[in-house]
């Protein structure tokens, strides 16, 4: 079963990366990630997106840039159910603010337990586990030449 998912890269005035954290039951490790979830019904990718961003940030108004990477499909199990994941990372910049996370929805308030503003030399220097793969070399691509022509391929 598919499971279309929006995510945004949210970068700030001070180049900075929001990110959340979630800790693996399996093997214990942190990931971090960027901001997003599923499409609802009779939604695009886009709208998702900026609902996403309101419900984990609390920020209601955004101009959402292009679509930046595409997710490889991998296949996730929710609830029993085994979901091949869709995602589509979009660029917003942002002016810093400070992260709102009371909109949360219950199943995100269990798993997410933290978030951080990165700097690039923080993403660089980490040995924490990051997605997508490779994330600090995209986001130094990202900040020195600025949004690709069509949607990079992405892993993770």
């Amino acid at each position: 079963m598919p499971r279309p998912t929006a995510r945004v890269v949210v970068l700030d005035d001070a180049d900075r990366l929001l990110l959340f954290s979630t800790r693996d039951e399996a093997d214990e490790r942190v990931r971090w990630f960027t901001p997003g979830g599923g499409v609802k019904p009779g939604e695009t990718h886009e709208q998702a997106a900026v609902r996403e961003l309101r419900e984990e940030t609390g920020l209601t108004t955004v101009s959402l840039g292009p679509e930046i990477w595409r997710g490889r499909p991998w296949v996730a199990v929710w609830k029993g159910v085994a979901r091949e994941v869709q995602q589509r990372y979009y660029l917003a910049r942002v002016t810093a603010f400070a992260v709102d996370t009371s909109g949360l929805e219950k199943v995100e308030r269990a798993v997410i337990t933290g978030h951080h503003w990165w700097t690039p030399a923080e993403l660089a220097a980490t040995q924490e586990l990051l997605r997508p793969t490779g994330l600090p070399t995209l986001v130094a691509s990202l900040l020195a030449d600025g949004p690709p022509d069509q949607p990079i391929t992405v892993d993770g």
